[in-house]
């Protein structure tokens, strides 16, 4: 029986949300190549930022966090645009995790408070609650996103790397395999990218980053962000790690993109062909 996507676990499911949704499947319609119209993504912003208005509407927040990421990076915006849209996203992100967090501690209150106690702690509580993994992973993003907007070391002062480190843990925690071992993928691209600065970031290891990119692609060899971020981390070490960076990037080149991801997987690809050319001239 094929599943009724006008009804969740609770019950009926919102029809903005369901609406937002199917725009969301139409965001590569109208594309130019990896950049994607901004009209079937508005569309879905739209309806999602109107179901969230509702102060109990987590699914809304989390998939216009999503949403807000997609337009973000693959609509051709300028830097100043890029900016407003992710502090939009990383604020609905929060708004969403606050909803999913709620009540979980006892009798701890404040969110903060809640989320102090660990990627651990939130893990073993929301395992029962099937929006935890989405509602992370997309807060991750939104936070990953906004700090590349904002200049990575102000936004490690800030306190964002600590914050994608642990969402993404606890995404690792409620479920490894979500979005194809999206939080490895982000566990260890934080660790590649973000800035080492003594008692802000001093966590931060490149071996690391390639510890956890490799579990990334040891949960998803198809996924094309899996293979270019590890080929990133890796193009750092030795001749043989820089070999294995380039075949990695050569093989996503000679792949078909994802029908499902086609806009994101043919960006993935000028990125890669963008590295090749880059790589083999030194």
């Amino acid at each position: 029986m094929s599943k009724d996507p006008n009804r969740g676990p609770g019950g009926p499911r919102n029809p903005l949300v369901v609406d937002g949704d199917r725009w969301y499947g139409r965001r590569q319609e109208g594309r130019n190549g990896s950049i994607a119209s901004p009209g079937p993504i508005n569309q879905a912003i739209a309806n999602y930022d109107e179901a969230a208005r509702a102060p109990d509407q987590l699914e809304a927040r989390w998939k216009l966090a999503r949403a807000l990421y997609f337009k973000g990076v693959y609509t051709g915006l300028d830097q100043d645009s890029r900016r407003a849209v992710f502090e939009k996203a990383k604020r609905v992100s929060e708004e969403a995790i606050a909803l999913l967090n709620k009540g979980i501690a006892g009798n701890v209150e404040d969110v903060q408070d809640v989320l102090k106690l660990g990627p651990n702690f939130l893990a073993g509580k929301l395992k029962d609650r099937s929006e935890a993994p989405p509602t992370y992973f997309w807060a991750a993003v939104a936070w990953g996103q906004w700090a590349l907007a904002k200049g990575k070391v102000d936004a490690a002062k800030a306190g964002a790397a600590e914050t994608i480190r642990d969402y993404a843990l606890t995404v690792i925690g409620l479920d490894p395999d979500f979005e194809e071992g999206g939080g490895y993928r982000i566990v260890g691209r934080l660790h590649d990218q973000a800035p080492w600065i003594p008692f802000v970031t001093g966590w931060v290891s490149e071996s690391e980053g390639i510890k956890y990119l490799r579990l990334a692609l040891d949960k998803d060899q198809r996924n094309f962000v899996n293979r270019h971020f590890l080929a990133e981390a890796l193009h750092k070490g030795d001749a043989k790690a820089q070999a294995e960076a380039l075949s990695l990037e050569e093989s996503i080149v000679n792949d078909s993109p994802s029908p499902q991801h086609l806009v994101e997987d043919l960006k993935i690809q000028d990125d890669a062909r963008a590295n090749l050319a880059d790589w083999k001239k030194s």
